[in-house]
């Protein structure tokens, strides 16, 4: 159904990012912020104070609303008509160097196991002799 095809009482029902959705589509262009809750405060019949009061909490709305996209434009459309598109050669190449990073880190694993065993019994008593013991009924 078409948004001039809506009642009052039927347009009301519905979110402003509801009412931003079916705009944009119908319209099938992006919009900036001012322009799109414009409409729909001629669509409400809402005044210009109603608007000055809405709108950041409407651009709010917008940026969390996962259906929308802000372009490098300044507007707003809907994101599925900007999908991401991945080349599988891409995907090949970042796969290849997730390996090498795997191997570099098991390397450097194996690295750390040599004599840490031996360089910490060496060390632990040491550390041991600083420490003193104090009961819980000794104040401090």
């Amino acid at each position: 159904m078409k948004i001039k095809d809506m009642s009052k009482e039927e347009l009301e029902l519905l979110s402003y990012t509801d009412l931003t959705n079916l705009i944009l589509k119908e319209k099938n262009k992006s919009m900036n912020t001012p322009t799109i809750f414009k409409e729909i405060c001629d669509l409400l019949n809402y005044s210009e104070e109603e608007y000055s009061n809405l709108i950041g909490d409407y651009y709010t709305s917008l940026t969390l609303d996962k259906r929308f996209v802000l372009l490098d434009n300044h507007e707003w459309d809907l994101r599925e008509k900007h999908a991401i598109r991945i080349d599988s050669d891409d995907d090949e190449e970042e796969e290849e160097t997730f390996e090498e990073e795997d191997e570099e880190e098991e390397n450097m694993d194996d690295n750390l196991d040599e004599g840490t065993e031996e360089e910490l019994d060496d060390n632990s008593d040491d550390d041991l002799e600083d420490l003193t013991v104090i009961d819980e009924e000794e104040d401090i």
